[in-house]
């Protein structure tokens, strides 16, 4: 059975304003939270300096600026199309001709719990044209003395899907990127990885990589280290106000190249912890 809509496109680039903000602090971390912005990390401060693109630094595009959860899928579905369970599947496409980032970055989230230092988000996936399986998101943002806690996780609902998770930060342009991968996905014509992998190539990329535990990011005299439970990332630095450090639970198109299947009432995660300190 395939699943052909006609539901109007939501593109990718349309402007996403920031809405209210949700501010949360621990020593000299600060952390302000956008619920009706996609859920998504608005800034990230600490000791006064601001390490992720703004609302309006970003153009207000919705897919760039701020931190934000890629669910139920991550990076680009190449043309929106993937089979799952032996049936044909094709959601509306944002962003190239392409289905990209999911469906919650540009949703508002509910605010089921908020404290200084910590929150809890929740979506109801939709059971429509632009994701037809349903289920639910939820994020736990928690803050401890100069590290930020991120935990992103999807339920299925009462029926199987596929699911890859991610977040994509986009943080202002750092003096230096250090990570070590071991291999990475090639990119065809279309810009959409594929596979075998290959051995690393030289920047600049907008690649994924694998086999990589951390990333750390360098700025003035301010050292940021992520460190998720994942080993495929995301890199895209072509950009020159900006670089994206994207930990994902599998690659771009990971319904085709990669599926996860979740089964009713199954959950998948994804931890991110980010560890500042002085260079």
């Amino acid at each position: 059975m395939a699943l052909e809509t006609a539901s109007p496109k939501d593109d990718a680039q349309a402007p996403l304003p920031a809405g209210r903000l949700y501010w949360l602090r621990a020593g000299r971390l600060e952390v302000a939270l956008a619920p009706d912005a996609g859920g998504r990390v608005a800034q990230m401060r600490y000791d006064g300096v601001d390490w992720l693109v703004g609302e309006q630094e970003g153009g207000a595009a919705a897919i760039g600026w701020g931190c934000y959860p890629m669910v139920p899928w991550a990076g680009r579905l190449r043309r929106g199309r993937f089979v799952f369970d032996g049936h044909r599947y094709a959601l509306p496409t944002n962003f190239g001709g392409h289905a990209i980032h999911g469906v919650g970055f540009s949703r508002p989230w509910q605010v089921d719990s908020l404290g200084a230092d910590s929150a809890t988000l929740s979506l109801e996936l939709p059971e429509d044209g632009y994701w037809p399986f349903g289920g639910r998101a939820t994020q736990v943002i928690r803050m401890l003395a100069d590290r930020l806690e991120l935990r992103l996780a999807v339920q299925a609902g009462d029926q199987a899907m596929p699911a890859t998770l991610g977040w994509h930060p986009w943080f202002r342009k750092p003096d230096q990127v250090m990570f070590s991968p071991s291999a990475m996905y090639p990119r065809d014509g279309e810009g959409i990885a594929v596979l075998p992998c290959i051995a690393p190539t030289p920047g600049p990329w907008d690649d994924c990589f694998i086999s990589q535990a951390e990333v750390t990011l360098v700025s003035g005299d301010q050292r940021l280290q992520l460190r998720a439970d994942t080993d495929h990332w995301v890199v895209y630095d072509g950009a020159a106000h900006a670089t994206c450090v994207e930990p994902q639970t599998g690659p771009p198109d990971g319904f085709t190249l990669a599926p996860k299947r979740l089964e009713p009432g199954q959950t998948l995660e994804l931890n991110l912890m980010i560890e500042y300190a002085k260079a």
